[in-house]
């Protein structure tokens, strides 16, 4: 009878020696998975950070720097200098008529407003020629999305392309002043070494809806 009693205590001892081994274990094995939520969560050493590129400049298209005058500085120049039209891309109505009477209000000499040739434009895109650069990093002050695009065109009037990701202007306090420094796109290119420019496509217009 001695010795069943002390199987049974002794299988009992092991179960629970066993039993302590399981939960040693587990218990490690969730505390390690703690820590190492933990550093993901906070991104500790860079783990769980996700990489997201950051925006090209001038939203990946080649712009030309700005013209230096002969102090050699390049300065934004007065919106009553700057001749632009804008034109809806967009299948929003009236879209182009609206912010060409708010840039109108700025100080700009606004053409007509039209529509594109298109209503699936992404990209607000300001279209002009060499011959207009530093009025065309003006006018592009003003916006907070829009990407600027040189193409052959040989006059001065500028092109405002109205794109989803248009929302607002950017406050006036906080556009570009007359006078001002002209702020480069990283990366940018002297306009003279811009060759193969785009065909000046833009000034074909449609009637405002």
């Amino acid at each position: 009878m001695t010795q069943q009693i002390d199987e049974r205590q002794a299988r009992k001892t092991y179960v629970r020696h066993r039993q302590t081994i399981v939960f040693s274990i587990s218990g490690v094995v969730l505390a390690a998975i703690l820590v190492v939520a933990i550093l993901f969560n906070f991104h500790v050493f860079g783990l769980g950070r996700i990489n997201t590129p950051a925006t090209a400049p001038n939203y990946g298209n080649a712009a030309p720097c700005a013209i230096k005058g002969d102090d050699g500085k390049a300065t934004y120049v007065a919106n009553g200098t700057v001749g632009v039209r804008v034109m809806n891309g967009t299948e929003h109505s009236q879209f182009a008529a609206a912010v060409s009477k708010a840039l109108e209000a700025r100080g700009f000499v606004m053409q007509e407003a039209t529509n594109y040739s298109s209503t699936n434009v992404e990209r607000t895109t300001i279209y002009f020629g060499k011959n207009a650069i530093n009025q065309a990093y003006t006018l592009a002050g003003n916006f907070t999305d829009a990407a600027m695009v040189m193409n052959a065109r040989e006059d001065q009037l500028i092109d405002v392309v109205l794109g989803a990701t248009f929302n607002d202007l950017k406050d006036e306090k906080s556009s570009p002043q007359e006078g001002k420094k002209i702020t480069d796109f990283t990366g940018c290119v002297a306009a003279d070494k811009m060759t193969n420019l785009p065909a000046d496509t833009q000034h074909t217009a449609y009637p405002a809806q």
